[in-house]
């Protein structure tokens, strides 16, 4: 009789194709691994539900640092505009760490890994603080990422000890702006928090308004005392500061659709 083989099923995410389908083609000659690949966010988001869907969940999510980035006239690569990040099958753009922490979020049994084609510290930082497992060199040996994604599935996270110290100075940098930005946060009263909120979640004037019952002028009001408050010249800007304290949006029923307002 022979002796079943636990198999690790991975799923190779990269819009690379000869690059995507040659590493699965790799992958899929060790005998405990079963592999697929996809050229995209979204069609990476749609794999993952349907094997779920049909009970063969994936273990391991390899995902091109460069997923989704657009390449500029000079040849210098930027990031996409962020997709959704839930899980679902739209058609947007979804880059790598989009793509890593909707993962997170969605199926936090699946480990990913970020695999990338330069050292880059500070896109390692926020592949880990998205969720990412790992941070490998695309050129790396098959056996160096063999070893990777069994250690991952050990709960190990990987890192070149190159990228070490960089990591964790943007790491500790990362949490400085954090708790700098949540003392801004914490300086406002009640009412702005909630103001800030109707911000995060894209709401403008009018629409802050009717969902907390003020009159316009009360909410520009309030609007410019959280910008003054939190030391930013602009609702995008005063939105990021909230993101990174962890300010979520506020939760939005009814039919109040106006978005983007600006304060006078």
């Amino acid at each position: 009789m022979g002796v079943s083989v636990a198999r690790i099923r991975v799923l190779v995410v990269d819009d690379h194709r000869i690059f995507a389908e040659s590493l699965a083609a790799a992958l899929a000659a060790e005998p405990d691994v079963d592999v697929s690949a996809a050229g995209s966010g979204p069609a990476a988001q749609r794999c993952l539900e349907r094997a779920t869907a049909e009970g063969r969940r994936y273990d391991v999510m390899l995902v091109d640092a460069e997923l989704g980035a657009l390449v500029t006239g000079g040849g210098r690569t930027v990031p996409a505009p962020r997709g959704t990040s839930d899980g679902g099958s739209g058609g947007g753009p979804v880059d790598g760490i989009s793509l890593v922490a909707g993962v997170r979020s969605g199926q936090p049994h699946i480990r990913t890994v970020v695999l990338a084609e330069k050292d880059d510290p500070r896109r390692a930082a926020m592949a880990l603080q998205a969720g990412a497992s790992g941070w490998v060199a695309k050129d790396c040996s098959l056996q160096r990422l063999l070893t990777v994604i069994r250690g991952v599935l050990r709960d190990e996270t990987h890192l070149p000890a190159a990228l070490l110290t960089g990591v964790l100075r943007e790491l500790t940098a990362a949490r400085r702006h954090r708790t700098e930005s949540e003392q801004l946060v914490e300086s406002l009263t009640p009412r702005e928090r909630e103001v800030l909120c109707c911000m995060v979640a894209g709401l403008g004037r009018k629409a802050v308004a009717e969902r907390l019952f003020l009159s316009p002028h009360t909410v520009r009001t309030h609007m410019q005392n959280v910008l003054g408050k939190l030391g930013v010249h602009s609702t995008l800007a005063a939105v990021a500061l909230a993101r990174r304290a962890g300010v979520g949006p506020a939760v939005l029923t009814g039919d109040v659709v106006e978005r983007g307002g600006q304060p006078a």
